[in-house]
């Protein structure tokens, strides 16, 4: 084995982890897959043989080229994926559970963060969101971070630190057992496309806030309360020749479908056996690009 087919074999061993702080780095699934192959690029281009550890080296490569991204979003002045009245621009989704998921998104799922906790990093600047997904998630040191930001370790830890509380205070707690929240699932599921009212009402917090994000010709918008979600949830249902549940970013949702195209995909958060909180993806472009097929 040449030194070439060595260092291949060394990335594709580390494309996994690479993947999944670029995902949470960018909240996008193309641009993850770039950040990654930008790296392969910058591994060929370097000179490694002093390299003690080529994954941690690897990750913090990932974690510079997401930097530069998300920097230039802010240069570019995109609009944010948060605004007023919890208006949102929803990340990517991670869907597993369809015959026909894209095999490489599904080594996601393992190590998968939920839509709603993705939302709330999208409200960190570049900077926080590097120091928080490195140093939190991923166990990078804050010495090996700082080198990155070009800032001291103690700016950086500072950077975490903020960063950590504003995920803690924004984050909506929820219930971890995946069985009681696919019972949920299954329960507002039949609900909605039963046209039960009444039986919507007893799976949905009286204080459920709906966010769906339908891309530039369909603005995100927010309702609240139990009874507006369950009218809208009803309507919507109607438009939806078929609707299953799946894994959403690991843990159970739902994606509907009309004439073979899929509609949305729903997220969800439950707390204490009731929805609390519902995100979902409705842009038919993002949604054309995730492999779904009714």
């Amino acid at each position: 084995m040449n030194g070439d087919e060595f260092l291949a074999g060394r990335f594709e061993a580390e494309r996994r982890q690479l993947r999944a702080v670029a995902y949470r780095m960018l909240g996008s699934l193309a641009e993850s897959e770039d950040a990654v192959q930008e790296a392969w690029l910058k591994l060929g281009r370097s000179d490694v043989s002093g390299v003690k550890n080529l994954g941690a080296w690897l990750t913090t490569v990932v974690g510079r080229v997401c930097l530069d991204m998300l920097r230039a979003r802010t240069s570019r002045r995109e609009d944010p994926l948060t605004g007023p009245d919890d208006r949102v621009r929803i990340p990517d989704p991670v869907v597993s559970g369809l015959p026909a998921a894209d095999p490489e998104q599904e080594i996601l799922i393992a190590d998968s963060v939920g839509i709603a906790l993705m939302i709330v990093l999208e409200t960190l600047s570049p900077a926080e969101r590097l120091a928080f997904v490195l140093h939190d998630m991923f166990d990078v040191p804050f010495d090996e971070i700082a080198a990155v930001l070009d800032r001291t370790p103690t700016s950086t830890r500072q950077l975490a630190s903020r960063a950590r509380r504003r995920v803690q205070g924004a984050t909506p707690s929820a219930d971890t057992d995946v069985t009681r929240k696919r019972g949920v699932v299954d329960a507002f599921l039949a609900a909605s496309r039963g046209g039960d009212f009444d039986a919507l009402l007893a799976v949905l917090d009286p204080a459920v806030v709906a966010r769906s994000d339908g891309g530039a010709l369909l603005p995100s918008l927010a309702r609240r309360g139990a009874t507006d979600v369950a009218s809208q949830a009803i309507t919507f249902a109607r438009f939806a020749q078929d609707a299953r549940v799946v894994l959403v970013n690991g843990s159970p949702g739902v994606v509907s479908f009309a004439d073979g195209r899929p509609l949305s995909v729903m997220s969800f958060t439950v707390r204490d056996g009731r929805v609390t909180g519902l995100d979902i993806l409705t842009d038919p472009a993002r949604l054309s690009t995730l492999g779904l097929t009714g």
